[in-house]
């Protein structure tokens, strides 16, 4: 009996504290409003993320082309959730061509135990120019996973055979220092917001 007179009392203190002050009802409004206003739980889709990838070089970021590659995206979103890439090398650098990681056995062997379908006939394929990631494949068909590769120069000749789904937006220089066995720290998703978008080179 006691708590619910307290209660009520509380209440009615309340009541007398809106009517006596509008100030601080406005200021409740205010605050409602604002609140509705604001994102829920951060970014949701592919094209309000970045994926940092944390290297012993340094950092570099990379944006997503989820019109030109969704199966992609989708799939290195996944994998970044998974930590699947932390501490993973770069096996391969061709000078003037590409560098490539992705791959948990570090020799170009392996890959997540599952394969993507190919994307590069989508009409929203974008061209191999520097800074442009790609899904590593083998010569058959749809067997792309986890290797992803990043262009040092433009490749045009690679337009139409491989499946272009992001590119270096920041850190292009950290991309040209890396060499075969640098390790891939950590890749984490984050606010595209956070970056400014490189022109294009």
């Amino acid at each position: 009996m006691r708590t619910t007179r307290y209660l009520l009392a509380q209440l009615a203190s309340c009541q007398n504290l809106l009517y006596k002050n509008p100030t601080f009802l406005l200021f409740l409004l205010l605050t409602l409003i604002i609140g509705c206003a604001l994102p829920f739980g951060g970014p949701r889709t592919p094209e309000e993320q970045v994926a940092v990838v944390t290297t012993d070089k340094g950092p570099f970021v990379i944006e997503f082309y989820n019109d030109a590659a969704p199966v992609a995206v989708a799939n290195f979103i996944k994998l970044i959730n998974q930590k699947f890439y932390d501490g993973l090398t770069f096996h391969r650098r061709v000078d003037e061509f590409v560098v490539q990681g992705g791959c948990p056995n570090g020799d170009g062997t392996g890959g997540p135990g599952w394969n993507i379908a190919d994307e590069y006939t989508n009409p929203n394929q974008r061209p191999h120019l520097r800074g442009t990631v790609a899904m590593a494949r083998t010569q058959a068909p749809n067997s792309s996973g986890s290797q992803f590769y990043i262009c040092f120069k433009p490749q045009p000749y690679l337009d139409g055979n491989y499946t272009t789904f992001g590119g270096v937006i920041q850190g292009m220089d950290v991309v040209d220092r890396l060499e075969i066995g640098d390790v891939m720290t950590k890749i984490r998703l984050e606010a595209k917001s956070k970056y400014v978008k490189a022109t294009a080179e």
